[in-house]
C-alpha cells in the first residue's frame, strides 16, 4: 500500500521517470556509455563494451535491492548485479576508473532532461489554453482590484494574457536552464579524473557525446548542486505562477463576487455537511502544492555547500525533493489546464460588479477629463475625491453626484458625462495587449 500521495493521488506520467526501475536502467544506460568510451581509446576490448551491454538486460531489480541489504550501498549493488550477468572477462571491466556519483549524477541528468520535456508540455498546453481564453475574452470588461478594492475596469482576457505571459517566461528559463542541468561527469572521486589516466578527457567527450550530455567543466566527487537548485527554483515560479492563477480563480468564485467558478460536475459534492457548497477545492489543491514545491528549494540550497569534495548529506533528500517537485508541478499544470479549460463564467456578475460602485470606478477618467477641460490635476483630483466620497457616504452613483455639482458642470455637459461613464470605454489599450502578449 502507497504511503506517499505522490504514488497514487497526485501521480502522473512524470512518476515513470523517477521511479526505482527507471533509475537502474538510467545507471546502467551510463555503465554501458562509459565501457564503451572505454573501447573507444582502446583501453578495453569492444567485445566486452558489447557484453556489458547485452548483459544489462538481464539484471533486475529485485536482484539490486538484495546486494543493498547486504552490503548496504546502492550503486555497488547495482554494479556487482550487472557483473554477475556478464562474463568473467567482461565483469573485470564494468565500471572502470568510475566512482558511484559519475554514474549516479549523469543518470540524474537524463532523468532531469526527461523530466523537463514533460513539464515544457503541459505547460505549452496551458499556454494554449489561456491564449484561446485571452483572446475570447479579450473585450469582457469587468471590475480591476487593487488591495481588495474596485479600482477601474480591465477584461478577463488581459488576465488571461498576463498569466500565459508568465508561463511563457518560465519555458524560456526551462530552456536557458539546460546547459546547466544537462552535465554529467566521469572525473573520479574527487574530481581529478585519476583513475582514467591520460584518457581521462577522450572517454570523457566519447561519453557524454553517446549520453547528449554536457560535460561538466569542473566537479569534485559530484556535479555541483546549484545545477539541480537552479532547476527546482524555475518549478516554484512555475508553481507560484500556478498558485496565483488559482488564488485570482478562487477570490473571483466567492459567493459575493461569483463572476467565475471552477467546473463542477453533476454529480460532485461541495461538503458533507452542507450541499449547496461549490467549493473552488481544485484551486485551493493547486495553492496547498505549491507550498511544498518551493519549500523543497529551501533544502536544495543547503545541498550546495557540502564540505569538502562531497558528503552525503544531499543525497537521502534529494531522493525526495527532486521526484517530488517535478511530480507535484506536473500534477499543478494539469490540474490548472483543466480548470482554465472548463472555467465557467457568470456575465450577470461581472456587470452587477462593474455597477456596483455607482461609476466610483472610473473616477481616474473623470479627473483626467476635468484637466483636459482646464482644471489643474491636483484642483481636479480633490475635486472627484469629495465626490466619490460623497457619493459612497449616501450610496448614491457617482455620475448623479457628479452631474449635480456646479464645478463640474461648468466644464463637462451631461452628454460628456454619459460618454465618461461608459465602462466599455475605459479599458485603454486592453484589447491590443492582449494581442500583442499571446
Amino acid at each position: 500500500m502507497a504511503v506517499s500521495p505522490l504514488d497514487e493521488r497526485y501521480a502522473t506520467s512524470m512518476n515513470a521517470v523517477f521511479d526505482e526501475e527507471t533509475k537502474l536502467r538510467r545507471w546502467l544506460d551510463v555503465e554501458v556509455a562509459l565501457a564503451y568510451a572505454h573501447a573507444e581509446v582502446n583501453e578495453i576490448p569492444l567485445k566486452a563494451a558489447k557484453e556489458i551491454e547485452q548483459a544489462t538486460g538481464k539484471v533486475k531489480l529485485a536482484r539490486v535491492k538484495t546486494i543493498e541489504e547486504e552490503i548496504h550501498h546502492d550503486l555497488m549493488a547495482m554494479v556487482r548485479a550487472l557483473s554477475e550477468q556478464c562474463e568473467p572477462e567482461s565483469a573485470r571491466y564494468v565500471h572502470l576508473g568510475a566512482t558511484s556519483y559519475d554514474i549516479e549524477d549523469t543518470a540524474t541528468a537524463l532523468m532531469l532532461k526527461d523530466a523537463y520535456a514533460i513539464i515544457e508540455e503541459r505547460c505549452a498546453k496551458l499556454g494554449e489554453v489561456l491564449k484561446k481564453l485571452a483572446l475570447k475574452h479579450a473585450n469582457t470588461v469587468c471590475v480591476g482590484r487593487t488591495h481588495g478594492q474596485h479600482a477601474v475596469p480591465t477584461t478577463y482576457g488581459l488576465k488571461f494574457a498576463l498569466w500565459k505571459s508568465e508561463l511563457d517566461r518560465h519555458l524560456i528559463r526551462l530552456a536557458q536552464s539546460k546547459p546547466r542541468v544537462f552535465v554529467g561527469k566521469v572525473s573520479g572521486a574527487v574530481g581529478t579524473m585519476a583513475a582514467l589516466g591520460e584518457n581521462a578527457f577522450r572517454i570523457e567527450g566519447v561519453m557524454m557525446k553517446s549520453l547528449k550530455l554536457e560535460a561538466a567543466r569542473v566537479t569534485n566527487q559530484v556535479v555541483q548542486r546549484d545545477r539541480h537548485a537552479e532547476a527546482l527554483f524555475i518549478l516554484a515560479l512555475m508553481a507560484a505562477t500556478l498558485e496565483k492563477m488559482a488564488k485570482e480563480i478562487r477570490n473571483l468564485q466567492r459567493s459575493e463576487i461569483c463572476e467565475v467558478a471552477e467546473p463542477f460536475g453533476k454529480k460532485q459534492v461541495g461538503s458533507s455537511a452542507m450541499p449547496q457548497k461549490r467549493n473552488p477545492h481544485k484551486s485551493e489543491r493547486v495553492c496547498s502544492l505549491a507550498r511544498i514545491v518551493r519549500s523543497d528549494v529551501q533544502v536544495a540550497l543547503e545541498n550546495i555547500s557540502l564540505e569538502h569534495e562531497r558528503d552525503l548529506t544531499n543525497s537521502a533528500n534529494e531522493r525526495i525533493i527532486i521526484p517530488q517537485s517535478f511530480i507535484l508541478t506536473d500534477y499543478m499544470l494539469g490540474e490548472m489546464t483543466a480548470i482554465m479549460d472548463g472555467l465557467v463564467f457568470f456575465p450577470e456578475n461581472i456587470r452587477k460588479n462593474l455597477e456596483m460602485s455607482g461609476g466610483a470606478i472610473l473616477s481616474e477618467r473623470l479627473v483626467g477629463a476635468l484637466v483636459g477641460a482646464g482644471m489643474p490635476r491636483q484642483e481636479a483630483h480633490e475635486l472627484v475625491r469629495e465626490l466619490a466620497m460623497q457619493a459612497f457616504a449616501g450610496r448614491t452613483g457617482m455620475k448623479e453626484v457628479a452631474a449635480k455639482d456646479r464645478r463640474v458642470g461648468k466644464l463637462l455637459d451631461k452628454k460628456k458625462l454619459e460618454e465618461l461613464f461608459d465602462f466599455k470605454t475605459y479599458v485603454g489599450q486592453a484589447e491590443k495587449i492582449v494581442r500583442r502578449s499571446v
